[in-house]
């Protein structure tokens, strides 16, 4: 291993930027015509929810906001800062005069970790404009925020940085940066870069600080296969700060969908043991109930909603039990995504044929008119045959034929696809 140079700033500290014309990415909120440019020309700044993945600027969006209008600037972070926190900033914007310093922006860092007491103790001041809040949330506001909060903050939903935007952010660190400038630093290949940051900006500028760091040579030539070697080597080094979260559900996921409970159960001691908010575990339980086993145990998402509502209810450390009971369940059930493919097919066919008609005999018919028009004709009641089935089509005359639903290979499955092609015949032969 060669010798690390001098510590310093992080790279991706030291390339923060400064004004809005300097943030790389989210056009679509930060183009000329954007909402965000539009609110900054008007000089009036709402309160706001920042929505996105770890790495895609939220916070530095928060400063250079307070920065175009020159107003004071807090920041708390919900990992520590508590309700004794919250109110002691509200106070200092009470007795400060708005007329000369303007409303100060309260940026709070992973907002979705404060309990309801404390966010509503920012209600009140939210509300009379002793505060503009920014929360930053890498969670779906909607599940997070209380709604009476939520009701006055604007949403901006940030995205992954695309490869355009990556390309950006690395030829200016090599350009701006004073220390990597003066290493005249070749971008060879960049694809093992991009692909370690996961369109994590903050985690592009550490994989690239990490080369420059472990490197020796001037000029020096990155190359995909001197990044693969560093970032391999000095994994403790580059995955700091909570950036694995992402990387940690997926393989929880991962595990349960190819049946390993043993898997299952270790990724998710590694979440509880690293902090990770139960309920954002739970939640994405109940999400693959219904995408990786659905129809082959239907029971599944009621247990996983069971421990959704456990774990909200009891907290920690005792949900543990429960979260651990679901991920094993939920490992060792047959799986089937037939259910998850058959409305992703069923959406994707309605964006393409979006005017069929309904066929008349399955319309509705509150009115005479509609009746005499022959709306709800020819309809047969289904309980009025036997077994309460009756042959008939339930789809636009254009789309017969046409099938969404295809059964997984499992024993639930087996059993369902038998009675509806007793039932259809040739209609559900797969």
């Amino acid at each position: 291993m060669m010798q690390m140079h001098d510590d310093q700033t992080p790279l991706a500290e030291r390339l923060r930027p400064k004004r809005i014309e300097d943030i790389i990415g989210q056009d679509h909120l930060l183009a000329e015509k954007s909402p965000i440019r539009q609110l900054l020309r008007s000089g009036n700044i709402p309160s706001m929810i920042l929505w996105g993945p770890p790495g895609v600027g939220k916070t530095t969006l928060a400063e250079v906001l307070s920065l175009e209008v020159k107003r004071p600037f807090h920041q708390l972070s919900a990992i520590n800062a508590g309700v004794k926190d919250v109110r002691e900033v509200i106070q200092q914007a009470k007795s400060k005069d708005l007329f000369t310093a303007g409303r100060p922006l309260l940026f709070i860092d992973e907002i979705h970790r404060f309990s309801k007491s404390q966010q509503d103790a920012l209600l009140d001041a939210v509300e009379r404009g002793y505060i503009t809040l920014i929360g930053a949330t890498t969670e779906n506001p909607s599940f997070e925020i209380i709604p009476a909060l939520l009701s006055r903050c604007q949403v901006y939903t940030l995205k992954h940085l695309d490869n355009k935007s990556l390309e950006l952010l690395l030829e200016r660190a090599i350009q701006a940066d004073q220390s990597l400038s003066s290493r005249k630093i070749q971008l060879k290949e960049t694809k093992a870069l991009k692909r370690a940051s996961g369109g994590d900006g903050r985690k592009l500028l550490n994989a690239l600080d990490l080369v420059v760091r472990f490197s020796n040579e001037t000029p020096l030539i990155i190359t995909d296969e001197k990044v693969s070697e560093l970032i391999k080597e000095n994994v403790a080094f580059y995955d700091k700060g909570g950036e694995q979260h992402y990387d940690i559900i997926s393989a929880f996921i991962k595990s349960i969908r190819g049946s390993d409970p043993n898997a299952a159960v270790y990724w998710m001691a590694r979440m509880i043991s690293g902090g990770e908010d139960p309920k954002f575990i739970a939640r994405r339980m109940v999400i693959l109930a219904s995408e990786d086993i659905g129809l082959a145990n239907p029971n599944a998402l009621l247990i996983a909603e069971a421990t959704f509502r456990s774990v909200e209810k009891i907290g920690m450390p005792e949900g543990r039990i429960p979260l651990s009971q679901c991920a094993i369940y939920l490992a060792i059930s047959e799986k089937s995504n037939s259910a998850y493919l058959a409305i992703d097919k069923a959406l994707a066919f309605c964006k393409e044929h979006t005017d069929l008609p309904v066929p008349m005999h399955l319309r509705n018919a509150p009115t005479k008119l509609m009746k005499e028009m022959g709306y709800g004709s020819g309809y047969a009641y289904a309980h009025d045959h036997d077994k309460s089935f009756v042959e008939q089509d339930y789809l636009p005359e254009d789309m017969k034929g046409q099938k969404f639903y295809v059964p997984g290979n499992n024993s639930k499955e087996d059993l369902s696809i038998d009675a509806l092609k007793k039932r259809w015949k040739d209609r559900y032969d797969y």
